[in-house]
C-alpha cells in the first residue's frame, strides 16, 4: 500500500505565522535514557483547527469525531500565484466530497510569506455549503493574511475541521484515503497532527 506523508516535519525551523511560538526542542541525556522537553503552540506545523479557535463555546479538538478526519478525501491542485482562492476553482472538487485538501505553489516554501493563499469568503461559503466536513491547505492560514477571520467562523462555526501548513508538494490532484490525526488535548483549541494520504486503489 502507498502512503504519502503530507505533514511538514515539526522542528524549530517549521514555517511560524506571525505572533505564533517558535517551536523549541531541548534534547536532555538523563543517563539511562533520553528525555526531550517541547515547547510550542496548538497551531505549530501541520494542525488541525478545532471549532472553539474562534467560536466561543466550540468544540475543543478533542470532540472532533474522528469520522470527519478519517476517510476518502480529494486533494484539488490550484495553479497560479493568487492570494486569495475563489469558489470558481473549487468547483470542481466539491461534488459528493466529504474531505477536502486544498494544494497550492505554498507547498514548496519553507518560510512565511504575507502573499500565502487563502481561500475567499465565497470559496469558504462553498465548502460550507457543500457539506464538507474537513478542509485542508498547504499554507498557513486557511484564509489570506489580509483576512479579518471570517472564513474561518464560516467554515468552523458549520463544525468543519480545518488543517493548515500541509505538505502536498510529493502528491497529485485526485482521490485518497485520509488519516488526520490530532493529539488528544482535552478542551483545547487545535493541535498539531500527522496526515497520511492513502492512493486510490489502495483501498
Amino acid at each position: 500500500m502507498a502512503w504519502h506523508d503530507v505533514t511538514r516535519p515539526l522542528t524549530g525551523r517549521v514555517v511560524v505565522y506571525p505572533g505564533d511560538h517558535v517551536p523549541t526542542m531541548v534534547q536532555e541525556d538523563r543517563g539511562r535514557y533520553i528525555l526531550s522537553c517541547l515547547h510550542l503552540s496548538t497551531h505549530s506545523g501541520t494542525h488541525i483547527d478545532a471549532p472553539s479557535h474562534y467560536i466561543r463555546g466550540g468544540a475543543p479538538v478533542d470532540a472532533i469525531p474522528p469520522n470527519q478526519l478519517i476517510g476518502k478525501c480529494r486533494v484539488i491542485d490550484i495553479g497560479g500565484k493568487e492570494t486569495e482562492i475563489g469558489a470558481g476553482a473549487l468547483a470542481p472538487a466539491l461534488s459528493g466530497v466529504e474531505r477536502l485538501l486544498v494544494k497550492t505553489w505554498f507547498s514548496r516554501e519553507h518560510g512565511f510569506r504575507e502573499d500565502y493563499p487563502g481561500l475567499s469568503r465565497e470559496a469558504a461559503d462553498a465548502v460550507a455549503e457543500a457539506g464538507i466536513g474537513c478542509v485542508g491547505i498547504d499554507s498557513p492560514s486557511i484564509e489570506p493574511y489580509s483576512g479579518d477571520g471570517r472564513v474561518h467562523i464560516t467554515l468552523l462555526s458549520q463544525g468543519i475541521a480545518v488543517i493548515e501548513l500541509l505538505d502536498l508538494s510529493r502528491v497529485r490532484e485526485g482521490d485518497y484515503w485520509m488519516v488526520a490525526l490530532p493529539l488528544r488535548l482535552e478542551g483545547l483549541d487545535g493541535s498539531p497532527c500527522r496526515v497520511l494520504l492513502q492512493d486510490n486503489g489502495s483501498w
